[in-house]
């Protein structure tokens, strides 16, 4: 499967079940971080569930509160925004996750986060466990993945150079790196 495919499906993965839901009621979103609404990732967001048939003011509403919100207000917005009877929170950021998580162990929650296995909110990216599942952007156990996809789309190279903070080192992708060293 090409990545691009893969990226496609991941995202109507994500969007199905939101889409299911809008369909049966009116559905709400609630979104819980210090960003702002027109930054350019929500925008691209919320045109992929247009494209899912999901259409803000017809079949789901967003509870505009959860915008550009400090981190010290994150608790109690995440209360509110579960006593308000939100369907989804969307997070972004380590401090909106955990205050989320805090607030509820039902509702589910779609994070976005540097590397949630680091920042222990998962034990694990394969098995998230709880009402949490999102994207981890900058998550070391993708490393080996990553350098497969470089291995994939450069068949033709033979070597391929690593520059990385040592604290950002691990075992698996020194696991690749030999991978890597043998196909060479």
């Amino acid at each position: 499967m090409r990545r691009r495919d893969f990226i496609t499906v991941l995202g109507g993965a994500t969007a199905w079940p939101l889409a299911a839901r809008a369909q049966q009621s009116a559905f709400r979103l609630g979104i819980l971080t210090g960003r702002a609404r027109n930054e350019p990732n929500f925008a691209a967001f919320f045109h992929e569930l247009q494209q899912f048939g999901m259409v803000e003011g017809q079949n789901f509403t967003v509870d505009p509160r959860g915008f550009e919100v400090p981190e010290n207000r994150f608790p109690a917005l995440a209360n509110e925004l579960i006593g308000s009877g939100v369907n989804v929170i969307l997070t972004a950021g380590d401090a909106a996750i955990r205050a989320a998580q805090a607030a509820t162990r039902a509702t589910p929650i779609l994070a976005i986060s540097d590397d949630m296995v680091g920042a222990g909110l998962v034990r694990s990216l394969a098995r998230p466990e709880g009402n949490l599942t999102g994207v981890s952007i900058l998550s070391t156990e993708l490393n080996g993945k990553r350098l497969d996809l470089l291995m994939e789309v450069f068949k033709d190279a033979r070597r391929m150079a690593l520059l990385s903070e040592p604290s950002h080192y691990d075992t698996q992708t020194s696991r690749c790196s030999a991978r890597c060293s043998a196909r060479a």
